[in-house]
């Protein structure tokens, strides 16, 4: 399945069968990007900073002192 990646517009040549949350790499940037989308495919660079969303409590600024 060809398509290209949102960072630097290199032509991905990937599986048929990508499942959403997947993750691949851009071998022209080296961008990781995931599977936000099946239908039609759709691609996002993963950001390293709070990427997992359920683990933000340390984010927060909880302080109960």
């Amino acid at each position: 399945m060809a398509v290209v990646c949102p960072e630097c517009d290199n032509p991905l040549d990937l599986e048929d069968e990508m499942d959403q949350g997947e993750t691949v790499q851009c071998e022209e940037c080296g961008v990781e990007l995931e599977v936000v989308s099946t239908d039609p495919l759709e691609l996002a660079p993963v950001e390293e900073a709070g990427y997992d969303d359920e683990d933000v409590s340390h984010l927060s600024g909880e302080e109960d002192e």
